[in-house]
């Protein structure tokens, strides 16, 4: 970031502040192992397989990999130069470690070039690298976007300073390496790139009383500097051509929208993040109310273009759920750094309000770096069954889930990949989409237990869920497909469905089981079941007799 001399700048403006930030928001994931992120230990497993897929012959029997060129492999591309030289995980820490603090950087550059100083109100962005899609485990998506921002504060230097001409060809391939890394970030990238270069245009305009000229002219020439990051659009439509469209689905969910913002810093205690996801609306309330404060134009016009693109895109796009969730703390992101303090404001004034930012950040990463340390510890509980487990064994795994959505999640739903990274095993969490990964499951003796969702269990049948109560699964699961059963924080269930099944390992409530072969599984009894139970005992023998 260029500015003037550092004497002139106050003390949230200057290099030194910035790169204090950047180590600051990678504090939370110093300590975790594995970053507890929902989706990230099957992520793993997939680079796993991908890795060893030509030297464990095993994988060949229960998983197909083929590399070709879609708008999803940020991480995975990474992962081939840098695992031979850390080993997969500590490759995996180190790239994830990464992206909170690209997120915050990029927010204060973005408003360092807009507003030509940082303003003190960007401070409350900063959380915001913590984003409940990062906490997901959407990797590829988080790290895409990281890229995205501070291209986009690339391309408003650039136009800045008058390198127009190096801005169209430098982002000819920076635009197709965001989409590589993940389309959402390349496409926001294009709705910040275009709502940014239409206010320039419009300010080019020297007669603003002919609105064609002021505005419709203006549409035009943004849309013309733009073309450099048009390209991938053609990837885009060969990626989703034929049978790997994927659905598109559910329009104009506006429950879930209004979710959504307020789940931007959802992790573990509900009345705290609601609370920080408060702070941020009043800021934004202050900035149309508060004499003081004021946005900019450019930045406000950008989040009202990502707004739209909020409002209108659905919940799965190309079979890829939470699309409009993924965009909603970007677009609030963008909407408080265009915020900035009038130019009367003391110096005082100011100095107040980036001490309350700071504090804001501080409190809300110390709050994150509590909440990862405990992940770690039910994470490293878990991972303790690992040891007993042989490499290469077929291994099924059931973690324990509630039919509610609470707002602390266990993060446990994908952990089984960790057998896969670290013991080579067979797991039943992976994700089968074609087109939308490079792996895809081919184990057909584990049947209708061969992929996600069945390795989540619950007490009950979940309305509008596909997840198996955990009875049903113990009872029915193909047990001349696996060796070895993993229980994660299962809901209570009768012991005596365990029969067949030898422990090796428990802890809690969660337990690790060899299968004996020679003895038959448990009879399944209505009672087993619960609520629900001649719904499911119907479909059961339903999907029996079409099998």
């Amino acid at each position: 970031m260029n500015g003037g001399p550092d004497l002139s700048l106050r003390w949230w403006q200057t290099r030194s502040f910035v790169l204090l930030v950047a180590i600051v928001t990678a504090i939370p994931l110093l300590i975790p192992d594995v970053a507890p992120l929902v989706d990230l230990p099957g992520h793993m497993a997939r680079y796993r397989v991908q890795l060893d897929h030509g030297t464990v012959p095993w994988f060949a029997d229960w998983y197909h990999f083929q590399w070709q060129l879609i708008g999803n492999l940020g991480i995975d591309l990474l992962v081939v130069p840098l695992a031979p030289v850390f080993g997969l995980e500590l490759t995996i820490k180190l790239i994830v470690l990464t992206i909170p603090p690209l997120i915050a950087v990029g927010f204060l550059w973005i408003a360092r070039e807009v507003h030509g100083r940082i303003p003190a109100t960007a401070l409350f962005a900063l959380p915001l690298a913590y984003s409940y899609p990062f906490q997901f485990g959407f990797v590829n998506f988080a790290l895409s976007m990281a890229l995205a921002l501070n291209a986009f504060a690339l391309w408003l230097r650039l136009a800045r300073t008058g390198h127009l001409r190096l801005r169209a060809v430098v982002f000819v391939p920076i635009g197709a390496i965001i989409w590589v890394c993940h389309t959402f970030g390349w496409g926001t990238l294009g709705v910040l790139a275009f709502s940014a270069e239409l206010i320039r245009q419009h300010d080019l305009r020297r007669d603003r009383s002919d609105v064609l000229g002021a505005w419709v002219v203006p549409w035009f020439k943004a849309a013309l500097h733009c073309l450099p990051l048009a390209p991938p659009a053609l990837l885009m439509v060969a990626w989703r051509s034929g049978h790997v469209s994927g659905q598109t689905g559910d329009w104009f969910n506006w429950r879930a929208k209004v979710n959504w913002l307020t789940m931007v810093l959802r992790d573990r205690w509900m009345a705290f993040d609601i609370a920080s996801v408060a702070v941020l609306y009043l800021i934004l309330f202050k900035g149309f109310r508060d004499p003081n404060i004021q946005y900019s134009r450019h930045l406000g016009l950008s989040a009202v273009f990502l707004l739209i693109v909020f409002i209108l895109l659905p919940r799965i796009v190309f079979g890829s759920a939470y699309a409009d969730m993924r965009l909603a703390p970007f677009m609030m992101g963008i909407a408080v750094i265009a915020i900035r303090p009038r130019a009367g404001l003391s110096m005082r004034g100011a100095a107040t309000l980036a001490l309350a930012g700071l504090a804001f950040f501080l409190v809300r990463t110390a709050g994150t770096t509590i909440s990862f340390w405990q992940y770690d510890k039910a994470y490293d509980r878990e991972l303790a069954a690992l040891d007993h487990l042989p490499v290469g064994a077929k291994l099924v795994s059931f973690v324990g889930e509630t039919c509610y959505n609470e707002w602390t999640m266990t993060r446990l739903q994908h952990l089984p990949g960790m057998a896969l990274v670290r013991r080579l095993a067979y797991t039943n969490d992976q994700w089968s989409m074609p087109g939308a990964q490079m792996l895809t499951v081919k184990y057909r003796a584990a049947a209708r237990f061969a992929h996600d969702p069945s390795q989540i269990v619950t007490s009950q049948q979940c309305p509008r869920e596909w997840w198996r109560p955990v009875a049903l699964s113990l009872a029915t699961f193909p047990r001349h497909a696996f060796d070895y059963v993993w229980l994660i924080a299962p809901p209570k269930y009768d012991r005596r469905l365990e029969h067949g099944l030898v422990p090796v390992w428990r802890s809690g409530t969660s337990a690790l089981f060899r299968i004996d072969h020679d003895q038959p599984a448990a009879k399944l009894l209505p009672e087993d079941l619960g609520p629900f139970r001649e719904i499911m005992l119907q479909r059961w023998a339903a999907r029996r007799r079409a099998s």
